[in-house]
């Protein structure tokens, strides 16, 4: 064949395949995906060859110079068609063009980045399609149209149903209406007065019914109609006046016939079922089934029957295991003790030399005491004394304001010293009937200087609170400087006339704090409690240098032993060992009362009771005391309180206040008595 051109190539892009056969058919075109660039002259004058394959040209594929051509505007990654390059071109050709390729050909030109990247600005969707895109998935909070009444008009907002109100007077007017002049309210009763019923009952007014009776006609003695005949009241018919008996025997009327027409039965009465005489109904019939409240039941049925035959069985250890657990492993409830076969004493046997206890103890070696003045062996003695200060410091604290005050009340002699017989009579004004030793113990602890009388320096340290009475300008004048109260105060016109006497010195009175202006008197030590001066410790070694910060401003860190600052629980568990404030300190562990053994504490004795509860409580513990007794005994307890308030304390109080005073008229009368018999024997 004749050299084709380079344009005949080009347009050669398909393969034309003729079959043989006696009648010319039109050609067959396989597709091979690529774009036709034809002119359509230029078609008709190519004739295709029956049989044959067009192989390509080798010129085909020679680079050919460049032509200009016209710049389209094509899509970004899509080559222009003129630079398409074909499917296969190779030396190797298709010699079977009829039969058909696999798979599809797909023209090469679109990449992945040219799919995924977004076509600005986006296409703008027709009307007509965008009503069945809009019925199909409407927008976010639009509603639902039909595409069929998409371009209706929206008439639905413009509709209106039913009858439009009027609007009539408001709540405001008719519940509270405004006030009608004088003129107005004459224009309306005007008005009014034409009806006949305001004429015949005006408003406001009872209807007169006197015109139409009859003329003679008695109003107030005429009565219509039938007398009731009265024969029984209400109360009797609903509840009549009948015993017990009389309504019970009424209901059983009868019962038996509803028993068998009704099945009624009262509750808890036994049904007749006709036994034979010979049966009664309280008798127990049957072999009685063993029952037992300590599960042994239950336990049987825990374990198979071979392991409770096997624990019922006897057991075989060997004699040598068991008699090496016996001598050398615990047990529960016993003391280990290996040698215990070689111990052939008796039980409770002590070895070695008994030694007395010394006379001494940790606390004498350590104050330095002399032979004469331990106190090993006396706790129960210095436990009275302290008791007996404790209730002397309460009950002065709560009857006098001052320390004055109350040394006045101790000093009946007023000499400014208080002897042991003015102590005893104190004693026994606060309800402390001491006996003779131990009185004369107690006026040896506040007597420090051994001079026989107890001054108001040892009075201020051993038998009150004195931090917590602090000193008044005008006591602090009568006890140092001797001076008489000023009757113009009235804190000190409670005070008796006094002569003048020094009390203490002025060095005894000290600041309470440092920086403070309240004073008290100074701290007053017994010659026995007075310890070495020599020895340091690590806190004075720590605080030894000039200027340091005390211990009381050091930072506060965790939790505090003594929680104050939650309330305590109602009930506490047993695991609960938080100290909420209501625990003793260790005094009360060391020396507990009497009442605290008993299992009553201090919370007891201050809880506010009713007077039902107080006088249970008096006639269980063997008080017996009458209702006048209990009355006059609960009107004074009340009387301690300014709201009314009684708890078992204030009862006490006022039951030895009332038993002293009968101990002293009895010894007033027992005087006068005396007296009265001396004079006799003397006449």
């Amino acid at each position: 064949p004749e050299p084709r051109t380079t344009q005949e190539q080009d347009e050669e892009s398909t393969c034309v395949v003729m079959k043989p056969s006696t009648e010319m058919q039109p050609p067959v075109e396989v597709d091979i995906g690529l774009p036709l660039t034809k002119e359509p002259d230029e078609t008709k004058n190519i004739v295709p060859q029956m049989g044959l394959v067009i192989e390509p040209h080798q010129d085909q594929f020679i680079q050919q110079p460049e032509e200009k051509k016209e710049i389209r505007n094509l899509e970004p990654g899509v080559e222009p068609p003129d630079h398409i390059r074909p499917i296969y071109a190779g030396k190797f050709f298709d010699r079977m063009p009829c039969w058909p390729s696999a798979g599809k050909v797909i023209p090469i030109g679109y990449r992945v980045a040219t799919s995924l990247t977004e076509k600005l600005p986006r296409p703008i969707t027709p009307p007509e399609t965008k009503k069945f895109f809009n019925y199909r998935y409407p927008p976010p909070g639009t509603e639902r149209v039909f595409y069929g009444r998409a371009n209706d008009p929206a008439i639905a907002p413009y509709l209106t149903h039913g009858i439009r109100s009027k609007t009539s007077g408001t709540a405001k007017s008719l519940i509270n209406p405004q006030p009608m002049t004088t003129f107005q309210q004459k224009m309306k009763d005007k008005k009014e007065s034409i009806y006949f019923s305001n004429q015949r009952a005006p408003l406001g007014k009872s209807h007169d019914q006197t015109p139409g009776l009859p003329e003679g006609l008695d109003l107030m003695n005429r009565t219509f109609g039938t007398a009731v005949i009265r024969e029984f009241c209400g109360r009797d018919v609903v509840n009549p006046p009948k015993s017990f008996e009389e309504v019970f025997k009424e209901g059983e009327k009868g019962h038996d016939l509803y028993i068998v027409s009704h099945n009624d039965y009262y509750p808890g009465e036994v049904k007749n079922r006709k036994y034979n005489p010979n049966f009664h109904r309280f008798n127990l019939y049957g072999v009685p089934t063993p029952h037992f409240t300590d599960g042994r039941n239950m336990a049987k049925s825990l374990y198979w029957l071979h392991e409770l035959q096997m624990k019922r069985g006897a057991k075989v250890v060997s004699k040598r295991v068991d008699d090496f657990k016996e001598k050398f492993q615990h047990k529960l409830g016993k003391v280990l003790d290996p040698i215990a076969e070689t111990m052939n004493v008796p039980p409770g046997y002590t070895f070695g030399a008994c030694l007395h206890p010394e006379e001494y103890g940790v606390g004498d070696l350590i104050h330095n005491r002399s032979p004469g003045e331990y106190l090993r062996g006396k706790d129960r003695v210095r436990a009275l004394i302290a008791a007996v200060r404790h209730h002397l410091k309460k009950f002065n604290y709560q009857n006098f304001d001052s320390l004055l005050e109350a040394f006045r009340h101790y000093d009946k002699k007023r000499d400014g010293m208080i002897d042991k017989a003015e102590l005893q009579e104190a004693c026994n004004q606060a309800n402390l009937h001491l006996d003779e030793n131990l009185l004369d113990q107690l006026f040896d602890y506040c007597d420090v200087d051994n001079d026989g009388l107890i001054n108001f320096l040892e009075f201020a340290n051993f038998l009150n609170w004195k931090d917590t009475m602090v000193l008044k300008d005008y006591e602090e004048r009568v006890i140092i400087k001797g001076k008489k109260p000023d009757c113009a105060n009235p804190a000190e016109a409670n005070l008796k006339e006094s002569e003048p006497t020094l009390l203490i010195k002025p060095e005894d009175i000290v600041l309470k704090e440092p920086g403070s202006s309240k004073k008290i008197v100074r701290t007053l030590l017994r010659p026995s409690d007075k310890v070495s001066s020599y020895y340091k410790t690590t806190s004075s070694e720590i605080n030894a240098v000039v200027g340091a910060v005390p211990s009381i401003c050091y930072p506060i860190f965790g939790v505090p032993t003594v929680r104050c600052d939650i309330p305590a629980p109602r009930i506490r568990r047993v695991s609960d060992r938080t100290n909420y404030g209501e625990e003793g300190n260790a005094y009360s562990l060391l020396y507990p009362t009497i009442f605290s053994q008993k299992g009553v504490f201090e919370r007891d004795f201050f809880k506010t009771r009713s007077k039902e509860e107080i006088a249970e409580i008096l006639c269980n513990i063997g008080v017996n005391l009458s209702e006048e007794e209990f009355e006059n005994v609960w009107t004074l307890a009340s009387k301690k309180h300014h709201r009314g308030e009684v708890c078992v304390e204030n009862i006490r109080n006022v039951l030895d206040e009332l038993q002293h005073a009968d101990r002293s008229k009895c010894k007033i009368t027992h005087d006068n008595f005396g007296v009265y018999e001396f004079k006799q024997k003397n006449s």
